[in-house]
């Protein structure tokens, strides 16, 4: 079994704090009360999820394409996939926070797709798909929160 980089893992999972924050305001009124006077009424609940979201699908899509480009095969299909994130992102996330929440959730398992596609091409890292795994269950789990609590 490769195993995941330390570094790798480590902000991975950082990048999971902005979503269980927003699900641990929605539990906590008082901590949600907290974050609307310290950080500001976008930093809490669903507005930091969903806006988050919105960002790392995009990111990963920069991610995709990178490692299309890196590896100078994958054509214009790899290319093509590697867009699909972003785009969800731009076109799935209006509406109202559950319906957002829930477009998020079916964008990070499409998303998860594209990994392991990316993946068994030989694109990404051997270690990809066991952080990539764990990243998109937690962040699926935070928003499920918001979009069935």
């Amino acid at each position: 079994m490769t195993q995941v980089p330390r570094s790798a893992l480590l902000l991975g999972l950082a990048g999971v704090l902005p979503f269980a924050w927003g699900a641990l305001t929605l539990f906590w009124p008082a901590l949600a009360e907290w974050g609307v006077r310290a950080l500001g009424p976008r930093f809490v609940g669903p507005y930091v999820q969903l806006f988050y979201g919105s960002i790392i699908l995009s990111f990963m899509s920069g991610v995709l394409w990178g490692f299309v480009a890196r590896a100078e095969r994958g054509g214009a299909m790899g290319y093509v996939l590697s867009v699909i994130p972003a785009l969800w992102a731009f076109f799935m996330t209006g509406g109202g926070p559950v319906s957002a929440a829930i477009n998020l959730m079916a964008g990070f398992l499409g998303l998860l797709l594209l990994d392991f596609a990316f993946w068994r091409w030989g694109l990404a890292p051997r270690w990809w798909m066991h952080l990539r795994v764990l990243l998109t269950a937690l962040v699926v789990f935070c928003l499920a929160v918001t979009a069935f609590l």
